[in-house]
């Protein structure tokens, strides 16, 4: 007890997958000295400490006047959840420092990683989030399993909660606990659909869905797990094996080019692989290698380039990319 002031107790860490995290735009909370700040989901979860998992897909450390710091991402069957350890946590630099040289040196393995949730705003406005890591595990494909398939139900509470949110007249409390939405998600779905307004959850049922299913066993190799997916799916679905019976035909591979035309080849498999939504980072990697470009620090330094400086392409949300 501080004074007539009480600390605010631990937040519960909420399993959630990344495109629920990384489509959110809505903090709240946070006005008093020790109360917590959240971000709303367009679930209605209310995030404020968070339980993530994945293949570890990006590791790096970063000397700051502060001190170093590490940033990295894990990647789930939805997306990226993207993590940083600052220099205020020098209890994790050691081993993370392992970890770089570790993935530095082409190792690859699954994270379990528990953490605050985090935002910030772009210099053209947008709302980004990311994690604030507190503590991780480097864990095996069963405790992976346990955890797509514990976060699977999770999701789907949330989207059944939605559900009923949706057929209320009001987002009073009142009203959302008559059409049954839960108690602990009442609060959380009021902010989300005043904010996020009417839409479709399918996008995240097909989520669940691809979780589920690697789950269950198809996934068996880190080659299967990062394994592309078609450019323009409204889902980062790249955890997952194709089920389809019938592929279409592969393209013949282009001639490769030199490092030195990387904007050139960027824009052009932008143009070429958007889809209604874009294409997403990874996609944009993936067809670069396959053209013989192989400097991921210059490609990312170019498609910003390309975003920032010349305008050439938009990003219309977190990662994915299209034509202006």
């Amino acid at each position: 007890m501080i004074g007539n002031q009480q600390r605010s107790r631990r937040q519960t860490a909420i399993r959630l997958f990344a495109r629920e995290f990384y489509e959110s735009s809505l903090p709240d909370g946070g006005q008093g000295e020790y109360d917590p700040r959240f971000i709303v989901t367009k679930l209605g979860a209310r995030v404020n400490r968070m339980f993530v998992a994945g293949v570890v897909e990006r590791l790096e450390r970063r000397d700051t006047e502060r001190g170093p710091m590490f940033s990295g991402a894990v990647r789930d069957p939805t997306g990226l959840h993207l993590w940083s350890v600052g220099s205020f946590r020098p209890e994790l630099h050691i081993e993370m420092e392992e970890l770089v040289a570790r993935f530095e040196g082409g190792d690859r393995f699954l994270m379990a990683c528990i953490g605050k949730s985090n935002h910030y705003t772009t210099e053209d406005g947008g709302f980004r989030c990311r994690m604030q890591m507190e503590d991780y595990a480097i864990i095996d494909r069963e405790v992976y399993a346990n955890w797509l398939t514990e976060t699977a139900d999770h999701t789907m509470r949330r989207i059944d909660a939605l559900n009923k949110a949706q057929t209320a007249e009001t987002t009073d409390a009142n009203a959302l606990r008559d059409a049954g939405v839960p108690a602990d998600l009442i609060d959380g779905l009021g902010l989300a659909l005043n904010h996020y307004g009417e839409w479709d959850a399918e996008g995240y049922k097909v989520g669940v869905l691809q979780a589920l299913s690697a789950a269950e066993g198809r996934v068996v190799s880190f080659e299967e797990h990062e394994a592309e997916t078609p450019s323009d799916s409204n889902v980062e679905d790249s955890d997952v094996e194709s089920t389809s019976t019938d592929p279409e035909p592969k393209e013949s591979a282009p001639a490769k080019v030199d490092d030195s035309d990387i904007e050139s080849v960027v824009l052009e498999i932008i143009k070429t692989h958007a889809g209604a939504e874009g294409v997403d980072y990874d996609s944009i990697m993936k067809h670069c290698a396959q053209r013989g470009l192989s400097d991921e620090d210059s490609i990312e330094d170019t498609i910003y380039a390309l975003r920032d400086d010349k305008c050439e392409i938009m990003e219309p949300r977190f990662g994915w990319f299209k034509p202006m």
